[in-house]
């Protein structure tokens, strides 16, 4: 075995964790429970099949729902707030390259962590670069890149995202449900 991971460094979380953990064959109710036993630091939210997971470094709050599609680089720590939402294919990467000579211009590995606040909701397809904090309460429209920290309760869009005004701040958290059971409720009415 030990020379197998000598040839195939990642196969442990190739096969277990993105094959089989991240399957349609796994419950949703159980995938949370699975990236807890594999070491990460999971409490009871919505991981949706299909989502790419780097390794252990990766903390999700309470309550949280992760779209399929979703795949997160983790180089450096990863924290998803509780109650945030992060729609299908959101990519967070906590590594990037130096610039190197113009024989490879990808240089050393630079990594560094991501946050995303409590509450937040991440559109589809936006793309978080390594060392950007999301505030809590905070929205990035769909297709956006992410250069740059995110004050809390404001709408962020476009490439690269901006600060496009100040969402307002509740009092108190609103009781959420599930993305499914809001889904039948709209269908209903």
């Amino acid at each position: 075995m030990s020379r197998l991971r000598s040839w195939w460094p990642g196969l442990w979380r190739n096969i277990v964790l993105n094959t089989v953990v991240s399957s349609s064959l796994v419950p949703v109710p159980l995938r949370w429970r699975l990236l807890r036993a594999y070491g990460a630091d999971v409490a009871p939210c919505t991981i949706s099949p299909g989502v790419w997971i780097g390794s252990r470094r990766l903390t999700v709050g309470a309550g949280a729902f992760i779209n399929t599609g979703c795949m997160f680089s983790t180089h450096a720590p990863i924290t998803i707030g509780p109650r945030a939402y992060l729609a299908m294919r959101v990519t967070v990467s906590t590594s990037t390259h130096e610039v190197g000579p113009s024989g490879a211009r990808a240089g050393a590995l630079v990594t560094a962590p991501v946050t995303i606040g409590a509450g937040c909701w991440i559109g589809a397809n936006v793309t978080i670069l390594p060392g950007v904090t999301i505030g809590d309460g905070t929205i990035v429209a769909a297709g956006a890149v992410l250069t740059r920290d995110c004050e809390p309760n404001a709408l962020y869009g476009g490439v690269p995202a901006e600060k496009k005004r100040d969402l307002p701040v509740a009092s108190a958290t609103p009781a959420r449900t599930s993305p499914r059971s809001d889904s039948r409720r709209g269908a209903r009415a």
